[in-house]
């Protein structure tokens, strides 16, 4: 299958989901990675004090989950695929530590001479929030 073959097995309205429970472990690891040691992140006392009552998720951390369910529309497609990058990325409500996010990636658009796809994600909790959404682009590399 060359790189056409994989851009035609990119449809529009293709979709997958993943799900993760967001766990205290899964903030700490990724604040000592990136260095975001905001106190939005690992200080509960302080978080007590604000609007949010308590520790949130890093928004990055969101975007990480995004990537997941990107790499997850692609496998099984043999060539290249790589991210282009996402449009648009915000994030409305607040994650917090034990919160389970369930990631929608939809393919919505295809630019063919481009070799381009874009597609709507949306990080939602087990209540129905929507913490993260953004426009994603995956390029087909012949």
């Amino acid at each position: 299958m060359n790189g056409q073959d994989a851009f035609r097995a990119l449809p529009v309205g293709r979709c997958v989901t993943v799900r993760k429970t967001v766990g205290e472990s899964d903030v700490y690891l990724f604040a000592g990675i990136t260095g975001d040691l905001s106190p939005n992140h690992v200080d509960e006392e302080y978080m007590k004090t604000t609007t949010y009552g308590r520790r949130i998720a890093h928004g990055a951390l969101l975007v990480g989950l995004m990537s997941h369910a990107s790499t997850k529309v692609i496998t099984d497609l043999p060539g290249t695929i790589v991210s282009y990058g996402y449009d648009r990325v915000r994030f409305p409500a607040a994650c917090f530590i034990g919160d389970t996010v369930t990631v929608t990636y939809e393919i919505t658009g295809r630019d063919e001479a481009a070799m381009k796809t874009f597609a709507r994600v949306t990080c939602t909790t087990q209540r129905g929030d929507v913490v993260a959404a953004a426009t994603h682009i995956l390029k087909v590399v012949e």
